[in-house]
């Protein structure tokens, strides 16, 4: 068995994600976290049931974290309404990603949770 390198990054949005995770498991048949990291881009998105087809499941992104080597930093999106990534002003780059998810957590202009 290889030995796999700890990506520092992904441990902190898998804490994250599981933080948002709820415990009940009725309510996470209806809502759930999950993500996607490649690396340099991590997408944040909910888990839930379509509104007219409970069977169907849906992925509704609504953060994006990319990082630039080239800057050495990571820039954070929101999702806008038009389903486009906007780069989230009040905060948009840091040096870690673990500022990016506290920045997501408090939202405090209602971009990530509406």
């Amino acid at each position: 068995m290889k030995d796999q390198p700890i990506d520092i990054n992904e441990s902190s949005i898998k804490k994250y994600i599981n933080s948002l995770r709820p415990d009940d498991l009725e309510i996470h048949k209806q809502l759930d976290f999950g993500y996607a990291y490649d690396g340099k881009t991590c997408i944040l998105y909910e888990i839930r049931p379509v509104w007219n087809n409970p069977e169907e499941i849906q992925h509704i992104e609504y953060a994006k974290i990319r990082y630039y080597k080239s800057r050495q930093e990571w820039n954070l999106y929101w999702m806008r309404a038009s389903l486009k990534w906007e780069l989230y002003q009040p905060f948009p780059k840091a040096s870690h990603i673990e500022k990016m998810i506290k920045c997501i957590e408090e939202d405090e202009y209602g971009c990530f949770y509406g």
